[in-house]
């Protein structure tokens, strides 16, 4: 006669079995992948003026720091030996997490930044001589990042204070307040728009050339 703990004991290893059965077929659904996801591409926020080379879409990493212009390399690796050829590789660039001052800011930035960029910012001599350098070329290693770093320090008393004296220096008028520009700017709209409102008048044909 069979007992209640027998019986227990035999239907053990077929639930055993149905229980991994079930957990190959879940594990089964799931899909793994190796690929990185690509990074997204940082948006500057509304307030900030657009950068005017746009965000790097080949290279998205560079829009999270200071790259300097820098970019993944690519070549070959030219073997000499029994074994003479090429074969195909690529360089990553240097990038580190350095801490920098920033005296507009008045405080140490924990920024991605490249050994090229490292090397300029210590020729400029500090960040914000590096961010304020408006020649073209700086501000298009800048990138997205480092556009948006260079209108915070733009924005510091420090920096408009030195502005201001420039300007004074230089016999330059001061610019206008951000309402005085929003008004000018609503006031260029509405011109535009009542220009564009008499030009369509103008170009409508009249009663006798519809006869005609």
């Amino acid at each position: 006669m069979v007992g209640p703990s027998t019986l227990s004991i035999m239907s053990f290893p077929s639930s055993l079995a149905a229980a991994f059965r079930s957990l190959a077929l879940t594990a089964s659904k799931r899909s793994f992948s190796t690929t990185r996801p690509a990074q997204k591409i940082k948006q500057l926020p509304a307030y900030i003026p657009p950068y005017p080379y746009g965000p790097n879409y080949m290279y998205r990493q560079s829009n999270s720091g200071l790259y300097g212009g820098t970019m993944i390399q690519f070549g070959n690796k030219i073997s000499k030996g029994r074994n003479e050829g090429k074969t195909r590789r690529f360089w990553m660039p240097n990038v580190r997490r350095k801490k920098i001052w920033s005296e507009a800011l008045e405080e140490f930035l924990f920024i991605k930044v490249t050994r090229k960029a490292l090397r300029t910012i210590q020729k400029a001599g500090g960040l914000d001589q590096y961010l304020l350098d408006d020649r073209p070329a700086r501000i298009k290693e800048l990138g997205v990042f480092g556009w948006e770093l260079r209108w915070k320090v733009m924005q510091t008393d420090k920096v408009q204070e030195q502005f201001r004296k420039d300007r004074k220096r230089l016999g330059l008028p001061e610019p206008p307040t951000f309402e005085e520009w929003v008004k000018q700017k609503e006031a260029e709209s509405k011109a535009q728009a009542e220009n564009y409102t008499d030009i369509r008048e103008l170009s409508k044909p009249t009663y006798s050339e519809k006869n005609y």
